[in-house]
């Protein structure tokens, strides 16, 4: 009987599931570059204009979004929206960049949370397509994924940072009611990812900087370890060898060890700019695999197209050694990445990156 594969293995073989001898690809627009996109190629979705090897599926639209209206302030500015987390952002004055108003910024007690609208992801008509997507998917040779979310950004993002670290402190019950809500929802769509068949969930919340973790680690262990360790485990028990994803900007390295734990598989954005990427690959290699690592402040908006050329060679013999790595930008290439440098980033893994 052949041994088992290791998570890295496991996860290179998964995102070789179209081209198995290739370093796979991803790459996503920000508004201004998606119109150049369409113009050029008369697509609006980079994965089918590029052939890329990972595609996503998702729940569908709730027919009744929730309603926020009663939290917001009565003045704010046309082309104000809100999704169905309460995520609420008036426009900004500077290309797709808009400003976050914050409708949970005034609750007080977690009593006050039984008549808030969090989303309902239940009814079937959100879900019941997931299973035929995904087949279909996979029937066509790619590599699919559920973006399932987050519990830390989606609960600073309609709370504000500032209360929701003072919740911590000051208002625990809160924090924990308010968090669990958001991890039970993740939880509920975990396990329809899985059932369904995807090969990965897609999970994270930035809890780094450049210089190192937003909070201590104690707190990210008491907040939100535990909580992940509840999706993961939901997904898994569905799913055994479905592949975790984890997405968090900056450097995370003093919780990489524990996310990998709790059954994180893939790490992403590996940003070059504050991560030694030897080093991971040295200490975490052997059991993780990662997915990123183009930078999007330094290489890809002001370097050349042969600087990209030899970044995206660098990147697939570190970081692609043994396999296990899907090349990507760490983030939505924004309006100052010129064209020529997102065709040497796509060209240069076609022509370099063969196992």
């Amino acid at each position: 009987m052949p041994a088992p594969m290791t998570p890295r293995e496991r996860v290179g073989a998964a995102f070789r599931r179209q081209v198995p001898d290739r370093v796979p690809r991803h790459l996503g627009f920000t508004p201004f570059l998606q119109q150049q996109l369409y113009e050029r190629t008369g697509l609006t979705d980079a994965a089918e204009a590029f052939d890329l090897e990972m595609r996503g599926v998702g729940f569908r639209p709730a027919h009744e979004p929730p309603d926020f209206s009663r939290y917001l302030p009565t003045d704010l500015p046309p082309g104000t929206t809100s999704d169905e987390w309460g995520l609420t952002e008036k426009p900004g004055s500077f290309f797709h960049f808009t400003e976050y108003v914050y409708p949970m910024a005034n609750l007080r007690d977690a009593s006050e949370l039984d008549d808030w609208p969090f989303p309902d992801f239940t009814p079937a008509y959100r879900w019941e397509h997931l299973k035929e997507e995904v087949a279909a998917w996979h029937e066509k040779g790619y590599w699919v994924t559920g973006g399932v979310g987050h519990i830390f950004e989606v609960s600073w993002y309609i709370r504000s940072m500032e209360q929701l670290f003072l919740d911590f402190r000051f208002n625990k019950p809160f924090a924990e009611r308010l968090l669990d809500e958001f991890m039970e929802r993740q939880i509920f769509r975990a396990i329809k990812y899985a059932e369904a068949g995807v090969d990965a969930i897609g999970t994270g919340d930035d809890v780094g900087t450049q210089k190192g973790m937003m909070m201590s680690p104690a707190m990210w262990r008491q907040w939100f370890k535990p909580r992940w360790a509840q999706v993961y485990a939901a997904a898994k028990a569905v799913k055994p060898d479905i592949i975790v994803t984890y997405h968090s900007d900056g450097d995370i390295t003093t919780i990489i060890p524990e996310l990998a734990e709790i059954g994180m598989d893939v790490l992403n954005p590996v940003q070059p700019e504050c991560l030694d990427i030897a080093a991971l690959k040295r200490d975490f290699g052997d059991t993780l695999a990662f997915y990123g690592g183009m930078g999007t402040q330094t290489t890809m908006p002001f370097g050349t197209p042969d600087e990209v050329r030899a970044e995206v060679r660098r990147l697939i013999d570190i970081l692609g050694a043994d396999g296990g790595f899907l090349i990507a930008p760490t983030h939505v290439l924004e309006p100052d990445v010129s064209w020529e440098n997102i065709e040497a980033f796509l060209d240069e893994v076609e022509k370099y990156g063969v196992y």
